[in-house]
């Protein structure tokens, strides 16, 4: 075994050891308290839990919050701690980025920049991003990932079996078998600033003509697997425009919509990440005229069948055809759906649908307070559920959900008034499934993105 490999492993051993030791002590709670029998309180186990991932930082912290997304993933309790967490890891200091940036571009890394700024400007889970300038006087955003992030993911990902493990014992309405396997891809995948790139030019491509959305160059000669260097797009927080007129946030909303949309229905890609920190505010003439759209770890790509299955169920609701909603359920993969099951998915479908099929200016949330949205629904999919399920989730569907509720959660923020179902329809005009096929086909080639199965 190299030293290289030595590293690696003792990285692993050292994570498996640490998130063994502080999930598994929750878990065997909860299971001593099943076998004796005992009434515990799932509050406190809940609040241990997230102490426990929330210590840990990395990969595991970033499942615990999508988690905390999905109805019935994990108890109501642990949901509501998780989605409390941080994503905000602790910096490295400037020797570790030294030592990082050499790994990456060599000895002499530093001759590469005019500048380059050894405090990072912002960190998240799995990297953290330095502000640089090229030679050419360009300003540049260079993106450094973490050392041992894979060891730390491959230890997350075996060690979220026990996580799932907790809930099982619980008697869930979802099984979430498939979602693991999703997690565990998306997560591999962000670890890979080379597929990370051809992600982002793939949304360049997409949106080259799009007044209202930016997407960063990738500088290729200063970007690896593990470094990716793009160009510096200046803008606001989205937040900082919570205050702004309404004029402002609906033109704010309305890119937020397209960005997600269009790339879903005219090629079968979303960006899977819908987090605040992931967008930008550019400004013309001191009004909001678009977004910056930042990160391209997260981007989940679909086979066509499945976007078909998308605008089926929602033709199916708008429609009330509840054979096309149970086409569109069966067309994504749940399998074993009974008359209740359906009823439990539709109600979450609507939830999720709402704005789009009403045709009126409206809220997202349509006069419901931010922290009553979607509780009575989720209620009502978690009774359907505990009684008549487990229903297994496909594992397109974990993302697909998981970006609409951030998305939804956007436009709350910005308490933006529009006619979604309006917007949903422009957007898909024409949809054609053989038409969407062939641009797929055409655009993931030319970028070197692979074609989803």
């Amino acid at each position: 075994m190299s030293q290289n490999e030595e590293n690696r492993f003792s990285a692993r051993a050292n994570r498996y050891m640490r998130v063994g030791t502080n999930v598994g002590s929750v878990a065997a709670k909860v299971a001593g308290q099943r076998l004796f029998g005992i009434a515990g309180d799932q509050t406190k186990n809940a609040a241990d839990l997230a102490a426990a991932l929330g210590g840990l930082k990395g990969p595991m912290m970033k499942v615990a919050q999508l988690l905390s997304t999905i109805p019935e993933a994990l108890p109501k309790e642990y949901a509501r701690e998780l989605a409390q967490l941080q994503s905000q890891a602790p910096a490295m200091g400037p020797a570790f980025v030294k030592r990082r940036m050499m790994a990456e571009l060599g000895p002499g890394w530093i001759e590469r920049f005019r500048d380059f700024e050894p405090a990072a400007a912002a960190s998240a889970s799995l990297g953290q991003v330095h502000r640089a300038t090229g030679h050419d006087g360009r300003k540049l955003a260079c993106k450094l990932q973490y050392p041992d992030m894979q060891s730390a993911v491959e230890a997350d990902v075996n060690q979220l079996k026990i996580v799932f493990g907790i809930h099982a014992r619980m008697s869930p309405g979802v099984d979430t078998t498939e979602m693991l396997k999703e997690i565990a891809d998306r997560l591999r995948e962000e670890l890979d600033y080379d597929l990370e790139a051809r992600h982002t030019r793939l949304y360049g491509s997409i949106f080259k003509d799009d007044s209202r959305i930016r997407v960063p160059d990738i500088i290729a000669a200063l970007s690896t697997k593990r470094l990716l260097t793009l160009s510096w797009l200046e803008g606001r927080k989205l937040l900082d425009y919570k205050t702004a007129s309404l004029e402002d946030r609906n033109e704010i909303a309305r890119a937020m919509f397209r960005a997600w949309w269009y790339p879903f229905s005219h090629f079968g890609v979303i960006h899977g990440d819908p987090h605040l920190g992931n967008y930008t505010i550019f400004e013309r003439d001191g009004h909001a005229a678009g977004i910056n759209l930042l990160d391209y770890g997260c981007i989940r790509t679909f086979p066509v069948p499945f976007i078909q299955g998308v605008i089926d169920l929602y033709t199916g609701l708008l429609t009330g055809n509840r054979e096309l909603v149970v086409h569109a359920y069966t067309n994504w993969g749940f399998k074993g759906l009974t008359n209740e099951l359906i009823d439990a998915m539709t109600i979450w479908a609507k939830f999720i649908y709402g704005p789009l099929l009403d045709d009126r200016e409206r809220t997202v949330a349509d006069e419901v307070a931010p922290g009553e949205y979607g509780r009575h629904e989720a209620f009502s999919v978690h009774k359907i559920l505990k009684e008549k399920g487990p229903v297994t989730i496909p594992r397109e569907f974990v993302f697909m959900d998981r970006a609409a509720i951030g998305l939804g959660g956007v436009f709350l923020h910005l308490d933006a008034k529009l006619n979604w179902y309006k917007l949903f329809n422009e957007t898909i005009e024409g949809f054609q499934i053989d038409s969407v096929a062939k641009r797929q086909k055409s655009l993931f080639e030319t970028v070197g993105v692979p074609l989803p199965r």
